[in-house]
This record gives C-alpha cells, structure tokens and sequence, in this order.
C-alpha cells in the first residue's frame, strides 16, 4: 500500500510576514502550485491514500472559491482515497466547509469521536477537532480490531506537549502512543518534518506542505510511504516548497554608519527562490533604524531586518562621570548579582540608547 501524508497546508492565510512587501498573495497563489504538484504525484505515481492531518486550510479567512480548487484536485485522483482529519485551524465546526460542502467521493472527514474505515488490507483509524481547542483523548479507547491488517491512525496533536499552550491542542504522549500497535500513525500540528530520526520510526509529522514564515526555516513538503503488514516500513521526505525562508546574519561591528550597513545589504545577491531576513549582530557606534533600512533595501529577497547588535560603550569609564548618563550606570550596577546580570545590562543599554 502506497501513500502521501501532509499536513498545515493552511490554505489562504494571511502571510503577513509578507503583506508589507506585497508578497503575499503570490505566496498564497504558491500554495495552489505546491498542492497541486501533490495531486499530480499521486496521480502519476498510482498512490493508494492521501492522508491530511489538519490545518488544511483556515477557518476565518478561507474562501469557497479555494474549497472548489481544492475538491477539484480531489476529483483529479479518483481512485485515491483521501482521508482528512480536521486541526485547531479547520476545526468541523457547525459553518465549516467540512459540514456544508460536499466533497468529492473519495474524499473521508473524521469527526472529534475516534471513527474506523475499513478496507481490504488496511483499517484507517482517526479523530479530529470539533472546536479551535481540544483537550486530550483517552487512548484507552483506542482499539485495534483487527491486528492481521494493516492498521493506520490520523491525528492533529500536540505530542509530548509541555508547554501550557501547547496542552490545548489534543496532547498526546509518544509513549503510550506507540503501545496502541499501529503500523503507521500519521500527524499533524507540528510545522517541522519529524521522520527517520529513530529506528523503523512509525509516528510521523510531514511538517507544514510550504513554509509560513521565518519561524519555519529549512526544506517543506510531504511525506511519500509504503507499507505493507508485517514488513519494514519505507518512508521519505520530499521536498516540494521551492521556495525557503532562511537567516542571515550581519556583523557591522566594523561599520561607522547606517549606510554602510545598506550598501552592504544591496551588495547581497539576489536570489529568487528564498525570502530572508537580515540579522544584524556585533556591537554598534551609531544609531540604527531598521525601518529605514528596510526603505533603501533594493533587493526584493529581503523581507525582514531584525537588529540584535549591542551599543559599543565602556560602562566602567561611564559611570566615573558625574552627569545624568554616569549617575544613572552605577545606580543600576548597585543593583546587579548574577541572577540579574543579563537583564541590568540590557536595561543600561536601553537607557543610553534614550539618553
């Protein structure tokens, strides 16, 4: 049995990392593309299953003009069978497109209650949200009926979540996981690839299908498998995100002006298929404001300059002063121990750059 397991594709979202520079509708028309090259290799390379595990799209800003081109995809693999569990951004509430469209027939829709499709050789398992937050399921509930098959579950989770908003979106322990017995268990929720990184690994995040932000960095795409009982299980991430956000960094310790950091920047090579952001590092003579730099930047990859640079002072020879700049340096250095060390340099620094 052969198939393709994505997740958070996010269809129509607003990509406001972008709406400055007026790149977002063509990240959201690259949405489309991506999707569509999916459908193309299920159809060219005979893909049982298409599994989507949540986030499909989003629920306050979708439009039914973008459900049609999705089920019209869907209708292009009509012998694939498309299973879909709904995530905390496509939730099946009462007014979702999953209540009130009618999919195309090979297309299956969990609901929140952990429901089982039965075929031949493989049992299909899965739940999803009903609402934007889902509390933890009792897999004491999940059963596997049929051991001799091939035995799959689809969820949106938050696995191992330990962070406190993390445990909104339906936690689930990897742990007691793995003791259910599936063969493959196909996830959703977590925006970076998670495969291959144990032995015979069976719990499996495909990552965001194209990536969303700067926060996402590195390759996008799906997961492509074969499986089949009792054997290994054969799995790889393909790449289909052509486009990649990606970091660099800046030192201007050197530099003696903010235009010397701009004509760096435009000095930089343009390159079309990556969006980036410009970190600038080192220690600074000068006053810096990335929104103008961002004005005189010429080279349309650079969507973002973030500057973390320090200011380049002598504290110690600073505060032997006595005027307001000497006086306010050794009230705060009074006050600093290890505990806060980081914190009151970072609050002199914040002072001198007002003063």
């Amino acid at each position: 049995m052969k198939f393709v397991h994505i997740a958070d594709v996010h269809f129509d979202v607003p990509f406001s990392t972008l709406a400055k520079n007026n790149l977002a509708n063509e990240r959201r028309l690259e949405q489309r593309r991506v999707f569509k090259q999916v459908i193309e290799y299920i159809a060219k390379n005979d893909i049982d299953h298409l599994f989507i595990c949540g986030d499909l799209y989003e629920h306050e800003y979708i439009k039914q003009s973008t459900i049609e081109y999705i089920n019209n995809l869907f209708k292009e693999i009509p012998n694939t069978k498309i299973y879909i569990v709904p995530g905390n951004h496509d939730p099946k509430i009462k007014d979702s497109y999953y209540n009130q469209f009618e999919f195309s027939k090979n297309v299956f829709i969990f609901d929140e209650e952990i429901q089982k499709n039965s075929e031949e050789e493989v049992d299909i398992y899965g739940f999803g949200f009903n609402n934007f937050y889902r509390k933890s399921i009792n897999l004491g509930d999940i059963k596997i009926q049929n051991p001799n098959k091939i035995n799959i579950l689809l969820t949106h989770t938050s696995l191992d979540a330990s962070e406190k908003e993390e445990m909104q979106y339906n936690p689930i322990s990897k742990k007691e996981l793995k003791k259910l017995g599936f063969d493959y268990i196909a996830l959703g929720h977590i925006h970076k690839p998670y495969y291959n990184e144990e032995n015979n690994q069976k719990i499996v995040y495909p990552g965001s299908l194209i990536s969303l932000g700067f926060d996402e960095l590195g390759k996008h795409g799906m997961i492509v498998g074969k499986i089949e009982k009792d054997k290994k299980l054969e799995i790889a991430f393909v790449p289909v995100d052509k486009k990649e956000f990606v970091e660099k960094e800046l030192e201007i310790t050197s530099m003696l002006s903010q235009d010397e950091i701009i004509e760096k920047i435009n000095s930089l090579e343009d390159e079309s298929n990556i969006y980036i952001k410009i970190i600038l590092t080192g220690k600074r003579s000068f006053p810096i404001d990335t929104n103008e730099i961002q004005k005189q930047i010429k080279n349309q990859s650079i969507i973002k300059v973030k500057n973390c640079t320090t200011i380049k002072i002598d504290i110690e020879e600073l505060a032997k002063h006595n005027n307001l700049k000497g006086i306010f340096i050794k009230n705060m250095l009074e006050k600093i121990n290890e505990e806060n060390k980081e914190e009151i340099l970072k609050a002199i620094e914040i002072g001198l750059e007002a003063m």
